[in-house]
Formats: structure tokens, C-alpha cells, sequence
């Protein structure tokens, strides 16, 4: 839990049974144990109650349900929960290693209203994931301008990582002449 400590939690106060560092912590274990989709976390939280209980110790003895869960993660900044991750586990590319990077668009992340006057329309949210090949590690995702594609926040990216003696692997879009140069 200490390592979702410096995440803020984005949910308002009133109501909250269970802070967001034990939400995520669950939901990273049973991910990690291979749950797909909150309905199986729920089933695995079930499951393992009285020794993930041991594990956290929550106040009342009680862990959230899969639902609070799912509301605990809704607002969370993505980027911060994975920067969280790659410290805990101290993800960093060894020189020889390959590195694989790709842009895609998160499904349903456009949204298109024009007769909600509280919520603006905006385009689908685009990353550049970094995958480290021979370990099949995922880096810290970085986020491209709305305005732009990955071609332009390739260069970002590599210099962000700045590593020496990593091979880098790009699919097509990004073997252009004018980002070669």
C-alpha cells in the first residue's frame, strides 16, 4: 500500500469506507493473479478474504466490495498509478535489452456531447506505451498531445528514457524520413 501512498485520491470525502491505497492494492494483486474484469476481482477478494485481510489490516475488518473498487479507480490519474508501479517494482531496461514502442488510443476514451452543457466534447486519449521485450514489462506510458499522433511524441519518449545500449523497435507508422533525421 505504501507505494499508491503518494497518489491523490480524486473521490470526495463524504462517504468513504475504504481509502484508495487499499482499492488499489487489491485491484493490482488480482490483476496480478490473473483476474479479468471486476466481477472475478470481487469473486477473488471473496475468495482470499481472511488473508488479504491478515495482509491489510483495514479498519473494521473489512475489505471493499468489487464495486468500490471499480468507483475507486474511475478518477484515479493513470499516469501517477503507473509511475506508482514502475517505482515499486523498479522497472528499468538493461543495455541490450529491447524496447518496443507503440501508440494506441484508449477504447472509449472520446467523448462527443454537444447538448451537455457540463461536459466538454474531447478527443480519444492516445499513448505511447514502452515494452520491454525479453521480460515483457510495460514502462511508463506517456500521453500524446490531442493536437498531434505519436510520430511527434516518439522524441519525447526516447530522450525521456535515455538509455545506452537499449535497441528500440517501432512498428511502421514511425520509420519516416523526417523523424529519422
Amino acid at each position: 500500500m505504501e507505494a499508491f501512498a503518494e497518489l491523490k485520491d480524486p473521490r470526495r470525502k463524504a462517504g468513504q469506507r475504504h481509502n484508495l491505497t487499499l482499492c488499489l492494492a487489491l485491484f493490482t494483486l488480482a490483476i496480478a493473479a490473473g483476474n479479468k474484469g471486476f466481477l472475478a476481482i470481487g469473486d477473488w477478494i471473496s475468495s482470499y478474504n481472511e488473508q488479504l485481510i491478515n495482509l491489510f489490516n483495514p479498519p473494521k475488518n473489512r475489505l471493499p466490495s468489487y464495486s468500490t473498487v471499480r468507483r475507486a479507480l474511475l478518477h484515479i490519474d493513470y499516469q501517477g498509478y503507473s509511475t506508482c508501479l514502475a517505482n515499486f517494482f523498479n522497472v528499468q531496461p538493461s543495455a541490450g535489452e529491447t524496447i518496443g514502442l507503440d501508440g494506441k488510443v484508449l477504447k472509449g476514451s472520446y467523448q462527443i456531447e454537444n447538448d451537455n452543457l457540463n461536459s466538454d466534447s474531447h478527443p480519444a486519449i492516445m499513448l505511447v506505451s514502452a515494452y520491454i521485450v525479453e521480460r515483457g514489462l510495460i514502462l511508463e506510458p506517456c500521453q500524446v498531445n490531442a493536437k498531434t499522433n505519436e510520430i511527434k511524441a516518439l522524441p519525447e519518449l526516447i530522450e525521456k528514457l535515455a538509455l545506452q545500449g537499449v535497441v528500440f523497435a517501432f512498428d511502421a507508422i514511425n520509420t519516416q524520413k523526417k523523424l529519422v533525421n
